[in-house]
Formats: C-alpha cells, structure tokens, sequence
C-alpha cells in the first residue's frame, strides 16, 4: 500500500511546483526612485518626509503592492523607516508610483539634516530594504537597493 502513496504524493509536489512556477513573475519589478520628496511637520511636532515611489513593472501580468519596508539613510546614517501595508494595483509593463511618509528620527545630527533640507544643502539618500507584491495571490518579496542625490529647495 506504501508503493501507491509515494507516486501520488510526487505527481502533488510537482504540480503545486509547476503552479507556482507558472504565477510567478518572469522578471522583478523596478524600484526607480522617489520623487516630490518634501519635510511636513506631523501630528506630534515630528518631521515626517513624504514623497511618491517609483517602479517599474516589466512583467505582463497585473500585481498588487501589497507592503513597503525600506530603510532610508541620509548620507550613510539611517534616519528613518518606511513600514506601509498598501493594497495598490500594479499596471503590467508600466511605471507606477505609491505614495510614502516616513517619520525622521532626530537624533545626533540628523537635525541638522533636516535644516540642511529645509536650506537647499545636497544629500545622498539610501533606500535599502523590499517590498512584498501578489501576483494571483501569491506574495512574493523583492528587494529595493537605491541611492538618489537630492537637493531640497
């Protein structure tokens, strides 16, 4: 009775492999960049920095952005963090922006950062981190690795 599981257990695994396979994206979607960034004060006194993502999407297939997780550093110092859960429709082979904030931390020198934004002073930001995108249900995580020179005026 053994011998008779064992093919049918291997015919499952390879179809749930071929279905997977089959929804998956050929190539990754893009993470291009931020633009319209700008500093608000929040809620609680807090600079918040807002600004629109930008991707790409070679693939086909229709997706979902389903969650961003980046960490941004200002001249190699982390300085803040984006954690958004987003249900965005991702357009096939098309560019896309979702909109971020992200409360800046002020510790140490970041303060001066902030007045060096507000000044018109030029920064490297880092973006490092993923986003987490469905394709037909399917969640599938892609890094974000992006280094941009900004000058706020």
């Amino acid at each position: 009775m053994k011998i008779f599981y064992r093919p049918l257990i291997y015919f499952f695994l390879l179809s749930i492999s071929l279905a997977w396979n089959a929804c998956a994206p050929k190539e990754p979607v893009v993470f291009k960049g931020v633009n319209e960034i700008a500093i608000d004060i929040g809620d609680k006194g807090k600079p918040i920095l807002k600004g629109n993502a930008v991707f790409y999407n070679p693939n086909k297939l229709k997706m979902k952005l389903k969650s961003v997780n980046i960490n941004i550093l200002v001249d190699g110092k982390k300085s803040a963090e984006i954690n958004q859960h987003l249900n965005l429709l991702i357009p096939a082979q098309a560019d896309f922006s979702a909109p971020l904030t992200a409360q800046l931390a002020l510790d140490g020198g970041l303060l001066n950062t902030v007045f060096g934004f507000l000044g018109g002073k030029k920064y490297e930001l880092s973006f490092e981190g993923s986003i987490r995108i469905a394709v037909h249900g399917i969640t599938i995580k892609v890094p974000v690795v992006q280094k941009q020179e900004i000058k706020m005026r």
